[in-house]
């Protein structure tokens, strides 16, 4: 049994691409970035320190708005997404299916062991060690055994 999915033919984006506005704003960081750090380089400041590494970081924060605008732009074919629901593709037979199941049984015996490793909790008695301090023990100064019922 064979599954049609209809595609919508892609839009071509012309320019800058998908995300103009992360575009737009990573060259404005970066014109105002590189003008602040040639005002500390030129402009004969007594502060020139402070404007240099100022544009310095103005630049590498621009690189934030360069990253959404390059991941934006990320064109993926809808053959390669995974399918959402949990549906097994037809390619995803054998090999890789035979995989899924012997990691879906290690990972539930692993999840079961620590379920039934677990103490209980109502009505059992826990034994604490604490080390008392010699102005609150009277006569010990070692270790004590209290038990606590929870």
């Amino acid at each position: 049994m064979s599954t049609f999915v209809q595609v919508e033919p892609e839009r071509s984006y012309g320019g800058v691409g998908r995300c103009k506005c992360s575009f737009w704003l990573a060259v404005v960081h970066d014109v105002v970035g590189v003008v602040i750090m040639m005002v500390g380089v030129f402009g004969g400041l007594v502060i020139h320190d402070l404007f240099i590494y100022g544009g310095g970081i103005v630049i590498f924060l621009s690189l934030i708005w360069w990253v959404f605008w390059y991941s934006g732009n990320i064109d993926v074919p809808p053959e390669q997404l995974e399918d959402d629901v949990g549906l097994i593709k037809l390619r995803e037979r054998g090999l890789g299916r035979a995989a899924r199941r012997v990691s879906d049984r290690f990972t539930s015996r692993i999840r079961n062991s620590f379920r039934k490793n677990r103490p209980a909790t109502s009505g059992a008695e826990v034994s604490l060690s604490t080390i008392y301090d010699s102005a609150m023990s009277s006569s010990s100064k070692g270790l004590g055994r209290d038990t606590l019922a929870v």
